[in-house]
């Protein structure tokens, strides 16, 4: 793969992400949000999930770098993968759970 391929698949990734996190309707997070930043010491006012809290792959779409050596809240998300059927050649979609990192926005 060429560096301007991999720079592509990595950009596709980022925009991906950012597309999951602002376009997701699952709430079963957010507690999980709330409590962690709140113990890191950021008000309840100031979190809001999909707005200025997002993974690492969704503030890079953004353009933004989260800090070198900062910590983030672990959550359970799903993304979206696909397999080929052996026995019919045919694509099928699923899920796969994935422990991630999300970080606010300070």
């Amino acid at each position: 793969m060429t560096n301007s391929a991999k720079k592509t698949a990595k950009l596709q990734m980022w925009r991906d992400a950012l597309d999951r996190a602002e376009n997701g309707n699952s709430m079963a997070n957010f507690e999980t949000i709330y409590d962690g930043f709140e113990n890191m010491g950021i008000d309840a006012d100031d979190i809001e999930p999909r707005e200025n809290v997002l993974t690492y792959n969704a503030w890079r779409a953004k353009g933004r770098q989260v800090k070198k050596g900062q910590h983030g809240v672990k959550i359970l998300t799903w993304i979206p993968a696909s397999k080929t059927d052996k026995a019919t050649g045919e694509k099928v979609g699923f899920k796969v759970s994935k422990l991630v990192a999300v970080f606010h926005v300070t």
